[in-house]
């Protein structure tokens, strides 16, 4: 009976252990690399389970007229921060002092960056003011997020207009 107590915490620690998310650093590695292959850049996102904005990006990003425009150039790599409670082991450990090296750490979620294979910040989720475009979802906050995507990679006017029907919140 003792035994198998003992056994029964050893497994249980051991599926939490393996549960456990990748630690931040690994899964930007693994998106520089994958970039560096592809001849991409790579989208970093920081965002949350609870947060409503990171949902909303991620699931326009993954709309069927999106995605092939985001996967051409793109190396999408998502980073959990800021969960809460029994979803804190949902977070990529070392993913808030990522975010926080990125100048992140007041802006709110989704937070994102494109970065070049080398790790360069092309651009970067702040507006003009300073503030965070998230889920951009008004007509300015989508030009915005699409003249981003344009700094970093080539986006013809089809692929603009997409993203724009896309994004804009009616």
């Amino acid at each position: 009976m003792k035994y198998s107590k003992i056994i029964i915490v050893v497994t249980l620690f051991l599926f939490q252990l393996g549960a456990a998310q990748e630690k931040a650093d690994v899964v930007l590695n693994k998106a520089f690399t994958e970039a560096k292959t592809e001849k991409k850049n790579v989208l970093l996102v920081f965002h949350a389970s609870w947060c409503k904005w990171c949902k909303m990006m991620e699931k326009n990003m993954d709309l069927p007229e999106a995605k092939p425009i985001f996967d051409k150039r793109f190396v999408t790599a998502y980073v959990d921060v800021q969960e809460r409670g029994d979803k804190k082991s949902l977070e990529n450990l070392g993913g808030q002092e990522l975010m926080n090296k990125y100048k992140g750490e007041n802006a709110g979620l989704p937070f994102w960056l494109i970065l070049n294979p080398k790790g360069e910040i092309l651009a970067d989720s702040f507006d003009a003011k300073g503030e965070n475009l998230g889920s951009p979802a008004t007509p300015e906050e989508v030009n915005a997020f699409i003249a981003k995507l344009g700094k970093s990679s080539t986006l013809n006017k089809e692929e603009s207009q997409i993203i724009e029907k896309v994004f804009v919140t009616k």
